[in-house]
């Protein structure tokens, strides 16, 4: 896979990018932002993705680290989704 991920890297570009996203939306956006300071948000985003592409690149797994993290995300996302149904019937 991970040599597939070096022979596209603008797939794995957009890879990188779709998984940070997640992630940011998820864990680190509080609040609704105006549209230009969430423009230059994704604008960082897109060129940490380049940075992280650089390193995938080079031989770091990014793409398996990132897919982790959102894997574990939507399995706490799952347990508490169960847990709450739980504590609705009770």
């Amino acid at each position: 896979m991970l040599e597939w991920l070096r022979a596209h890297p603008f797939v794995t570009w957009i890879i990188i990018f779709v998984l940070i996203t997640y992630v940011y939306n998820k864990v680190f956006k509080t609040r609704k932002l105006p549209i230009l300071k969430d423009a230059i948000i994704y604008l960082m985003l897109a060129l940490g993705s380049g940075m992280l592409l650089f390193f995938q690149l080079a031989g770091l797994p990014i793409v398996l680290s990132l897919t982790v993290a959102v894997v574990l995300m939507l399995m706490v996302r799952i347990r508490y989704y169960v847990q709450e149904r739980e504590n609705r019937k009770s």
